[in-house]
């Protein structure tokens, strides 16, 4: 039996004798991948179509889940059938890759349809977070994929950007803990039994100019290490996350594509990372279409893999041919090619995919959306909910209440309950680029396509499901989520006749232009589209009382409702299960927990605004606000209101800590002081006010969540790991200084409610490598 063949013996030398044997166009295969539906044909797979495109091996095969349209049984017989064909009709027998996007459940049909990530960060509970991972990779594997297109690091301060609501917001702390948890719940502790989870977008994706897709981030070097690379970091050495996917713009004239300074300096020499880089997809080919850096596509794929990018998806435009012509002619070296190689090839012997390609169809259900998904899902839509407002405590609902109007385009509309990255969501836009011929490759075969959202649990199917008996709900749309089309006039009538009105506000997420928010969709003004806010204020007009719910995949500018709605809910994009969700809160049946992962701005003309800012941000010197108004946001990042009190105390934070110290144990109260159980995530924040670098006016360096019944109290213990307080200094060296220190125990960035201040003593201590990214939070 050949060396690589047998599963007995070391990964290494499985690798090296398959390298052996393989020619330059074997070679070339594993760095390239083709869409599923090329290999698809008639409903199955196609031998004939496989032997033109991938007869000398295949590295990955592009999304058959979110590109075939298939069934979960007859998706797995498809996969199957790729597998057999390269084990059987290739020379060496090498299995591709499958992967698959999972941004907010696994793009398939009959899949689980979560939470989008903003609404998942929201929850603050990593815990959480690990569990719609991991039952997103049980649907995964279920079908025999292997690599998963998730999560997002990118930390987001421009709202504006369609894409904030993919992203765990607007903190490194808060989106490199929440990530950590999704790789974890993904891979596993074991990558046999998981999937590759895949980090994106490297890195700084998530400031653009102006908020718009694709377009130059302006970061400088200590704000790049210290705020968005440390997510990505975390992840990869705390979590073992085994890909990275380059963002498609550019860093100081550089795209991330060819960056050897991202894919080699700071992720192989520096982090030590042993998995693989993907292109986003066509992002090798913009090199020379849309950044004007490279003549040809040969160049192009010169530069990506010199860089450091190993695999080309979503299809092979650069990697094929023109990568082989320059190799031949010695443009690039055998060595570049082969190390790439031998990364591909490593992490498929890992993932066990040469000792069992294949999977037991039988066993597949005809759904992967199973009840235990969908009581998962219901939770994370829960607990992702935000109580902005509750003024003279409105919710929950009163059983007294006869008459509830639910006025608005998203109060019986399920679709717009999804995320960007759902199935049906991407099948609009699949659909849409075929007509606008976006592929450059054959397109799929869109005959009698499903886009069913019958799984998906509305508002108005919610409410009903959880109303007291005597309740009478009448609906009207009022609205469209975008464009003119309004019945105002009769909303207002029958608002009038009711006694409370529940006004469901907020976007349709995707990707083509009928969407308001997700990948490509930027907005420049941060108001609610269409004609939703005069509707709003035609409802507030006739004095009856209004609860907001808002239905968005991103902080717009609520002034209005603010100032008119006795009541604000937030609910992000809560997936299938958000309309029980929200019709839970509403009627007290759950108390809301969430809290928000980033800052609402009260104009856009504020933007970019987040919590961690320096002393001399914020602010316009010497007055401090705007000419017309604050600077300040409407709510702070970490802001989220409860049906119950919380009250903090008794704050001790341990003396005689020095720069050698491994953690500063900080203690303190909580008690429960309302009428409800309830859950409050406390928020540990630092400030350095004396450092030898300008430093945040606060950072958050700790959170966790602790559910008391009424009127009780308990005792709660930071530990905080010195080494959290490092700050690379002027000389771009990674350390903690003795000085002063404030530590501050906080329900929000802005509502401090404990806050002590400590010296730490002495020498400065350069930390090197990190090796601690979090703090413990514990009770008693």
């Amino acid at each position: 039996m050949e060396v690589y063949k047998d599963k007995n013996n070391r990964i290494d030398d499985r690798v090296e004798d398959l390298i052996q044997r393989m020619t330059l166009d074997e070679k070339i295969a594993q760095l390239t991948s083709i869409w599923s539906y090329e290999v698809f044909s008639n409903g199955s797979f196609s031998g004939e179509k496989a032997d033109k495109k991938i007869k000398n091996g295949i590295g990955q095969i592009t999304r058959p889940g979110g590109a075939t349209f298939l069934e979960p049984r007859d998706l797995a017989a498809f996969i199957n059938r790729i597998q057999e064909y390269l084990v059987k009709n290739t020379r060496l027998g090498i299995p591709a890759m499958i992967h698959e996007e999972c941004l907010c459940g696994y793009l398939t049909r009959n899949a689980t349809m979560f939470p989008e990530m903003i609404g998942l960060a929201s929850a603050w509970d990593e815990g959480l977070v690990e569990e719609v991972a991991g039952a997103i990779r049980d649907e995964l594997k279920t079908v025999n994929a292997h690599q998963a297109l998730s999560p997002l690091m990118d930390v987001t301060r421009d709202p504006r950007w369609g894409r904030t609501e993919e992203t765990f917001g607007e903190d490194p702390y808060l989106v490199g803990a929440l990530g950590s948890a999704y790789v974890k719940g993904l891979q596993t502790n074991d990558i046999k039994r998981g999937v590759v989870a895949t980090l994106k977008h490297f890195v700084g994706y998530g400031v653009s100019e102006g908020g718009m897709n694709w377009a130059p981030p302006h970061i400088p070097p200590r704000e790049m290490r210290e705020i968005f690379l440390l997510p990505f970091e975390r992840a990869i050495r705390e979590a073992g996350a085994k890909s990275i996917m380059n963002g498609y713009h550019e860093l100081d004239s550089i795209p991330c594509g060819a960056s050897k300074w991202l894919l080699t300096q700071v992720l192989r020499n520096e982090w030590a990372f042993d998995g693989i880089v993907v292109s986003d997809y066509f992002a090798i080919d913009m090199l020379k279409e849309y950044h004007k850096l490279v003549p040809t596509s040969a160049d192009a794929a010169k530069m990506a893999l010199e860089a450091g990018l190993d695999v080309e998806l979503p299809f092979t435009k650069c990697y094929d041919e023109p990568l082989k012509r320059y190799v031949e002619e010695g443009k690039v070296t055998t060595y570049a090619l082969e190390r790439s190689l031998k990364r591909v090839l490593k992490l498929k012997f890992e993932l066990g995919i040469f000792d069992q390609p294949y999977i037991d169809v039988d066993q597949v259900p005809v759904s992967l959306n199973s009840k235990a998904h969908r009581e998962i899902a219901l939770k994370a839509a829960e607990k992702a909910m935000v109580l902005l407002k509750n003024e003279n405590n409105w919710l929950p609902l009163s059983t007294d209440i006869n008459k509830l109007a639910l006025i608005g385009p998203n109060a019986a509309n399920g679709r717009n309950q999804l995320g960007d990255y759902s199935y049906p969501a991407h099948m609009e836009s699949l659909m849409d680029m075929k007509e606008e011929d976006h592929f450059g490759s054959p397109a799929p075969d869109f005959d009698n396509l499903d886009f069913s959202v019958q799984s998906v649990v509305n508002v108005l199917e919610g409410i009903n499901n959880h109303k007291p008996n005597n309740l009478e709900v009448s609906y009207l749309k009022g609205c469209s989520v975008i464009g003119d089309d309004a019945d105002i006039k009769a909303a207002v009538q029958t608002a009038s006749e009711a006694d409370v009105v529940i006004l469901c506000l907020g976007d349709k997420s995707g990707l083509i232009p009928n969407c308001t928010t997700g990948e490509a969709r930027d907005s420049m003004t941060l108001e609610l589209p269409g004609k939703q806010l005069e509707l709003a204020q035609a409802i507030i007009n006739t004095g009856k009382p209004v609860i907001s719910v808002i239905i968005s995949g991103r902080p717009y500018n609520l002034s209005v409702l603010e100032k008119g709605s006795k009541a604000i809910l937030q609910a992000w994009l809560p997936g299938e299960e958000g309309g029980n969700a929200i019709a839970k809160i509403l009627f007290g049946k759950i108390n809301p927990s969430g809290k928000l992962p980033i800052s609402f701005p009260k104009h856009v003309g504020q933007i970019p605004v987040y919590y961690n800012h320096k002393a001399s941000g914020q602010r316009s010197h010497w007055f401090g606000d705007y000419v017309d108004g604050s600077p300040k946001p409407l709510y702070p990042f970490g802001y989220g209101l409860s049906f119950t009190c919380f009250e903090y105390s008794d704050l001790v934070v341990q003396e005689n800590n020095t720069t050698d110290s491994e953690t500063i144990q900080i203690k303190f109260s909580v008690k429960n002081t309302g009428n409800y159980d309830g859950e409050e995530i406390v928020q540990l924040y630092l400030n350095d006010p004396a450092a030898s670098v300008t430093r945040p006016v606060k950072e958050l360096k700790g959170f966790g969540k602790v559910f008391l019944k009424q009127g009780e109290q308990k005792t709660l213990n930071f530990l905080l790991p010195v080494e959290l307080l490092a700050f690379f200094n002027d000389d771009m060296n990674l350390v903690v200084e003795p000085g002063l220190y404030r530590i501050m125990i906080g329900q929000s960035s802005e509502t401090i409610v404990l806050e002590q201040e400590i010296t730490l003593k002495g020498e400065i201590k350069a930390t090197g490598k990190r090796s601690h990214y979090s703090s413990v939070l514990l009770e008693g």
